[in-house]
């Protein structure tokens, strides 16, 4: 039975705010959990690929205030490789031990009594390089004679796995139209507000070492295991506590994690806690950014326009290491690797590439971004290719509503959904066919005016067993499998009817606060000022599991289920001790107001606070067998989140939404300025829980979207050299997104969720740089450009046309 949310009158405000509006958030650097703490500051290599011939620490340990200095052969003596996502001779340390891999790898690190000094003594490490070639290109890369980044591998392929669901090779032989396509998707970071913050302490007890750490991550808690087996301790003595505000992270603060191994390792040698936060160059250097994306796609097409198969070849460029979760990449949108079309058969070969890059990992919409950009410029292509209008090729191609729950060929269960009518909508709010009548006249006049239109499949709650299918079915152990959408929570009541919420998840700035609230209070019957969110984790005290975490929209779907059924085993009890108070059955009250009143005669009621009372103050007077106990655990566990299949497929997310988005651009003929000029978007999340939320969360995606399709891109030199400030990495500002927006919602509530909720934070992140990109295409479309990569901005536009031979055509 689904559970349903009360959602009349004025939207919930935030809870959140106040605290960060006066000043009185509780970021890591506000807090000073250890007296005494060290700082540390990190020596990192100026060179993209060199061998360590040897490193010199002794004048930097004499240096005055320095309390140690750690090194490669200290790293070695106490560190194991972090335990890797599957099987590769690629192992991955902290620092760089026999070699550096990338400009900004960490070689070294300076504990001192303040950063100062630590910055002082760091500048008098000596370390004897033996630069070698690098490669930054994903495609050289791969050639055999590529510089070698491990000598331990064959290779710079961590991984390569091809697979086939259905008759392709059939479907291309019979098909009327074969259409291709090269597309390449850029590296782009998350610069969040807040960059890493670490402070970390060893402890040797007498039953073995001990690790504590404070950080600003923010899962998946399946990098707790990861960190502990780096350290050689069992993951019960890492204990990993984070505070309830996060400087933004949108993924990439699950990239903290070997700065945690490494600060602890460097208080076990100074003997106290090691404080460590990274500097904004530091962070654009070396902590993480989503995976560059070289693919090639290939349809087979049919007279009418359906598409019938596709082949897919996608290689990530990964940087140095395969560091986990990587290659979640390349897997994390298997099952809806078909978005919003009817295809049936599929061919996807997956390779994980290494290079001389900084190392890749989570940033919102992780291999949603770099799928669509691909799949839709293809569907965009065959839209040409048959002679039909863009919309009306997605129209033909679109999974039907009365197909839901709908299978895709590689072993995605879409949940719910209705494509063309949320497509309708787009199209009504947009006023399609006005927006052409205004193209064509705009192109009489010799403007460059584009639409553009993407639609996408939004997944969330994933699935974690989706990341066993980067090893072969044979090569798993048998029982060892992967899988879940587990989220855990605890909610409790105290003697005066004040409910405590404790989130196995740990927010970014999303609202989970706030949600989670109105959930448990909607839930109990209560006024939102009697239900008290908990948002810090500790891993000793807070529930969690290693699913755990505020990654892959997981929060609406999956933690908000465990809310509601941990408050109806609660409500069990309160309704029991309302009735005794009452002195009728439990069966015939109800929780409303804050009251537990007899559903027939709503006047005969009694306070929930004095409900809650009867169980601690007087246990004795409830019914025979009734526990007194006011703390309810659940963790939400879909069974619909199985383990990859023995012939790979995998139903990789829980649920699966749908955002159809349009845009409109202008490019100035001489600046070659590109302007988006307005986006219109309908998102389908399921149950909507706060409008307000979800159409913050849609401004943040498209913000972030905007950067990497219109400005930002961590370019890298051939000579393996990148870009580390602000003054060469474009982010976008308040001038650059101001744009007229429409957004508009369709609800096709979730089957599978207790409220019927799906996530909705990243799907404009995903659909808009495919939409921009079409909207360019069609811009230019009269001067034979097409546009095959990200990001576009007045450089890269000016190339395009200046390559042209039709510009005069307009």
């Amino acid at each position: 039975m689904t559970a349903t949310m009360g959602r009349t009158g004025p939207p919930t405000a935030r809870i959140e705010d106040p605290a960060l509006l006066t000043g009185r958030g509780r970021f890591l650097d506000d807090l000073d959990p250890l007296p005494g703490t060290l700082t540390a500051a990190v020596v990192r290599s100026p060179h993209p690929h060199a061998r360590i011939r040897g490193v010199n620490l002794e004048r930097a340990r004499r240096h005055p205030g320095v309390a140690a200095v750690i090194g490669p052969d200290e790293v070695t003596a106490t560190l194991r490789p972090f335990p890797l996502s599957l099987k590769t001779p690629m192992p991955y340390y902290p620092t760089g031990t026999d070699k550096v891999r990338f400009v900004g790898e960490p070689v070294a690190v300076v504990v001192a009594g303040d950063r100062y000094l630590a910055e002082d003594a760091a500048e008098l490490v000596e370390i004897d390089y033996d630069p070698l070639p690098p490669v930054v290109d994903v495609e050289k890369a791969l050639l055999p004679d590529a510089p070698r980044l491990h000598e331990g591998a064959d290779s710079n392929v961590a991984t390569d796995r091809t697979f086939e669901f259905g008759d392709v090779d059939g479907c291309f032989a019979t098909a009327h139209h074969v259409v291709k396509g090269k597309y390449t998707f850029p590296r782009y970071s998350s610069t969040p507000m807040e960059c890493y913050a670490v402070i970390a302490q060893w402890q040797d007890e007498a039953d073995g070492p001990a690790v504590q750490a404070w950080a600003n991550f923010h899962g998946p808690f399946s990098m707790v295991p990861v960190l502990a087996g780096a350290l050689g301790v069992p993951a019960s003595r890492v204990r990993l506590m984070i505070p309830s505000d996060n400087g933004g992270s949108f993924g990439i603060k699950a990239g903290i994690y070997p700065y945690v191994a490494l600060m602890a390792l460097a208080s076990k040698h100074a003997g106290r806690p090691v404080r460590w936060t990274e500097d904004r160059i530091e962070h654009m250097l070396a902590s993480s950014a989503g995976s560059d994306r070289v693919m090639w796609f290939e349809a087979a097409v049919s007279a009418d326009g359906k598409v019938r198969a596709l082949s897919a070849d996608l290689v990530d460029n990964v940087g140095a290491y395969l560091r986990p979760p990587e290659p979640s990449t390349l897997y994390r949108c298997f099952g809806n690797i078909t978005g919003a079309y009817t295809i049936d058969a599929v061919r996807i070969r997956s390779r994980a590439v290494v290079t001389n890059k900084t190392p890749t990992g989570l940033n919102r919409g992780f291999g949603g971004q770099q799928l669509y950009f691909g799949l839709e410029r293809l569907m965009d292509k065959i839209a040409g290719v048959c002679g039909l209008d863009p919309v009306e090729l997605r129209q033909r191609n679109f999974v039907g509503s009365e197909a839901f729950p709908y299978a895709t060929p590689t072993g995605g269960i879409y949940d719910s959904g209705d494509y063309q009518r949320a497509m309708d909508m787009l199209l009504k709010n947009a006023d399609y066919q006005a927006l052409r009548e205004q193209q064509r006249a705009a192109r009489e006049r010799g403007e460059y005016y584009g639409i553009g239109v993407a639609t996408i499949v939004d997944p969330s709650a994933t699935n974690i067993g989706y990341v066993s299918l980067a090893t072969p079915a044979e090569q798993r152990t048998a029982g060892r499998g992967k899988s879940g959408s587990t989220e855990h929570v605890r909610v409790s009541v105290d003697l005066n009817g004040i409910v405590s919420v404790l989130l196995g998840t740990v927010p970014q700035g999303q609202g989970h606060a706030t949600v989670a609230q109105a959930v448990v209070a909607e839930q109990l019957g209560l006024p939102l000022d009697q239900v008290r969110p908990v948002v810090e984790m500790d891993t000793a005290t807070t529930p969690w599991t290693v699913t755990s975490g505020s990654y892959s929209s997981r929060f609406a779907p999956l933690l908000t289920s465990a809310l509601v059924e941990a408050s109806e085993k609660l409500a069990e009890t309160v309704k029991v001790a309302g009735a005794t108070l009452l002195d009728v059955r439990p069966d015939e009250v109800e929780l409303a107001d804050g009251h537990i009143r007899v559903r027939d005669e709503p006047e005969r009621a009694a306070l929930f606070r004095h409900a809650a009372g009867l169980v601690h103050w007087d246990p004795g007077a409830l019914p025979e067998g009734t526990t007194a106990r006011l703390y309810e655990e659940a963790a939400f566990t879909p069974p619909q989140s199985k383990a990859a299949s023995r012939s790979d497929q995998i139903n990789s997310s829980l649920c699966y939404g749908f955002v159809a988005e349009l845009v409109t651009v202008r490019i100035d003929a001489e600046t070659r300025q590109l302007r988006l000029d307005q986006v219109v978007t309908v998102h389908d999340p399921g149950t909507i829980l706060n409008h307000t939320l979800l159409e913050g969360q849609i401004h943040g995606a498209l913000a972030h979207a905007i950067g990497g399709s219109m400005f930002e891109e961590m370019r890298y030199t051939d000579a393996g050299q990148p870009t580390a400030t602000f003054m060469d990495y474009l982010c976008p500002t308040t001038a650059e997104t101001r744009y007229a927006l429409n957004s508009d919602h369709l609800e096709t509530p979730s089957p599978l969720t207790r409220l019927g909720a799906k996530g909705c934070g990243e799907g404009s992140s995903m659909s808009l740089p495919a939409a921009i990109a079409s909207a360019v295409a069609d811009a230019l479309a009269p001067a034979g450009v097409d546009i095959t990569t990200l990001p576009l901005h007045g450089n890269v536009l000016n190339e395009l046309l200046n390559g042209s031979d039709s510009e005069r055509d307009l």
